[in-house]
């Protein structure tokens, strides 16, 4: 049985739950279905490979971060054929989240509202999670690992929740993400200001130089920015990226706008928005990114993306590789092939 037959039968028990009690069937459901081989049937990508960051992804559609934050599903989402897997955001002590309910969704939109406030179970377990998983083990392919401050972490000693993270993660990732552009934890876009960018990429570039002598290897560091910014802060955070020399930039995460749910039920609920109302938005800072980095710096481009059509068009705006999220839950897991298939070749 395919994929999108299989999520056809599943989809409306799950959205008729509760989004996050749905969330918390799906994915150890996949991951079961992995270790009895019930997914080897799931037609995979054409190879497609990129080259970026000094990483070579088998095809340029990814996972992105958000949707198993503790590490705990890689085998499964990996048998979906994604070119890679990110997973997180990881802080560095355990914390619960924001009180529930804190996801909600807006089928009319094809969207998802979240408040979840990076609920984890602390980097050591995430770090114990990833080095059991035989993804991982095998050197099956790209994983990338997303890291983030705790909660109660005042913002002016962000910097050491992030440095705690990149030390204790670095030695399992492809690639590390830092998150600065969660709505969910109280001034965490406030990272994305030019004094506080630049402080923050400089301790964090000296740290990779350090870990890449300890380590004999080099483990590229993106940043993950929000869709709420303007040129001026566009051209701030591409200068930032350039002068501190950083591998990639991820556009974006998700949205604190309704101007596109207005009236819809849920849509004044607080926290990001995502999917379809956040495409454009999205698109418009990976253009203004391009405009200002050039090829000197690759793009991966999140946001929105619910078709092969959709994903082109990131690639067009300027994006080298395009992430999945919210679309799996509107579309089911066959929206990775049909991605992979648009993008073959471009």
């Amino acid at each position: 049985m395919s994929e999108k037959f299989l999520y056809s039968l599943a989809r409306p028990f799950l959205f008729s739950i509760d989004p996050e009690a749905a969330h918390n069937l799906t994915l150890p459901a996949l991951r079961r279905a992995a270790s009895w081989g019930l997914t080897s049937s799931f037609t995979r990508p054409t190879d497609d490979p990129r080259t970026m960051m000094g990483i070579t992804f088998p095809n340029p559609v990814g996972l992105a971060a958000g949707l198993d934050k503790d590490g705990a599903y890689i085998d499964g989402l990996a048998t979906l054929g994604f070119g890679f897997i990110e997973v997180g955001t990881v802080t560095p002590r355990p914390q619960p989240g924001n009180p529930m309910p804190r996801m909600f969704r807006l089928p009319a939109a094809k969207a998802v509202i979240n408040r979840m406030g990076f609920n984890n179970g602390g980097v050591d377990a995430f770090v114990a999670n990833v080095q059991a998983s035989r993804f991982y083990q095998n050197k099956e392919g790209v994983l990338g690992l997303n890291i983030g401050k705790n909660a109660d972490t005042p913002i002016e000693r962000a910097v050491d929740d992030y440095l705690i993270c990149l030390q204790k993660v670095y030695p399992y990732a492809s690639y590390v993400t830092v998150n600065i552009s969660s709505p969910n934890t109280k001034n965490l876009r406030q990272l994305q200001g030019a004094s506080e960018l630049d402080g923050l990429l400089s301790r964090l570039k000296d740290a990779q130089q350090r870990l890449a002598d300890q380590h004999k290897r080099y483990v590229p560091i993106a940043l993950k920015i929000a869709p709420d910014i303007d040129q001026e802060q566009i051209q701030t955070i591409a200068q930032a990226l350039l002068h501190h020399k950083m591998d990639a930039v991820i556009a974006t995460n998700t949205t604190i706008s309704r101007e596109a749910v207005q009236g819809l039920k849920h849509a004044e609920e607080t926290g990001g928005l995502s999917g379809a109302p956040v495409f454009e938005s999205s698109n418009a800072v990976i253009r203004a990114l391009k405009q200002e980095v050039g090829d000197a710096l690759p793009i991966i481009g999140v946001g929105g993306i619910l078709s092969g059509a959709d994903a082109k068009a990131k690639i067009e705006a300027g994006a080298s590789l395009v992430q999945l999220y919210t679309g799996l839950i509107y579309q089911g897991p066959a929206l990775v092939r049909e991605c992979a298939a648009a993008l073959h070749g471009m």
